[in-house]
């Protein structure tokens, strides 16, 4: 669910969801047709978590934690940190 919440927040800045767009590749019908896709709530979700202030601004502007996002990664399946050693 945050996903998706995270994706229509996104939508609602011209500038945001055009970077989320060219850094995924995907296109305007392609966000219709995968939301309900895990993989592509982690391609949303790792968007939101390469900027600091945009994890802030989602946050405050729905009033939750700033590590909820990454909680709600690693929740999803494969959403798990690599383990680099």
């Amino acid at each position: 669910m945050l996903a998706l919440r995270a994706l229509t927040w996104m939508a609602a800045d011209e500038t945001l969801i055009g970077g989320f767009l060219a850094a995924t590749g995907a296109g305007p019908d392609e966000l219709r047709n995968r939301a309900s896709d895990p993989d592509f709530h982690l391609a949303i979700l790792d968007f939101l978590l390469q900027d600091d202030q945009r994890v802030m601004a989602f946050c405050d502007s729905h009033g939750l934690p700033y590590t909820e996002v990454q909680t709600a990664r690693a929740a999803l399946p494969g959403g798990d940190e690599p383990f680099w050693t």
